[in-house]
């Protein structure tokens, strides 16, 4: 099984406000990413879906989409939390993968989240999404690294344990898939 986790809990600094709930083309930015995700798990009976979220609003949305919902009311404290969050709510099975799929995409595509799902396969330890040379999100972990996962301390992400010889990579159908919002400049751009 791969589980996709949607990480929505960021701390939004640089952008002044709580930047999920900003509205980007007519619905919050976290909706563009999580629409997509939940249709794509609607097509495929290998994946599962959970929104990972601090934030109440975002759990409804989910809900309301039929998306199972976390609380990590720790994710204040870095993206650790709310890793640890998501990985606690899962029922991790040998042979299972882990998908991280972080909210501020909203140009990611069902397609290039496919491709990341059939990556998963036995033999296969870690993927990521890339664009030429540029990495970005989201990645995909097998369940046997799930200790290295919920070792991740404060704003660390899977950044390190991505950098291993023995992570594939699967492009991205355009570079603006990897754009992730980070200031209210950015959804100008």
């Amino acid at each position: 099984m791969k589980h996709i986790l949607f990480l929505a809990s960021g701390n939004s600094r640089r952008f002044g406000e709580n930047k999920l709930l900003h509205v980007l083309d007519g619905k919050p930015l976290y909706r563009h990413g999580l629409d997509m995700l939940a249709a794509l798990v609607r097509e495929r009976d290998d994946c599962t879906l959970t929104a990972v979220s601090r934030y109440a609003a975002v759990r409804a949305g989910a809900q309301a989409l039929g998306v199972r919902a976390v609380d990590s009311p720790e994710s204040e404290q870095g993206l650790s939390y709310t890793i640890r969050a998501g990985l606690d709510a899962l029922d991790l099975q040998d042979g299972d993968f882990i998908v991280f799929v972080v909210a501020d995409q909203p140009y990611l595509t069902k397609e290039t989240v496919a491709r990341l799902l059939d990556a998963a396969k036995p033999g296969v330890r870690m993927a990521r999404v890339v664009f030429g040379e540029r990495r970005g999100n989201p990645n995909l972990f097998c369940a046997a690294l799930a200790p290295e996962l919920y070792a991740l301390r404060g704003d660390e992400g899977g950044r390190e344990l991505l950098r291993g010889a023995d992570c594939m990579t699967v492009q991205a159908g355009s570079e603006r898939e990897l754009y992730d919002v980070d200031t209210a400049q950015d959804l100008n751009g």
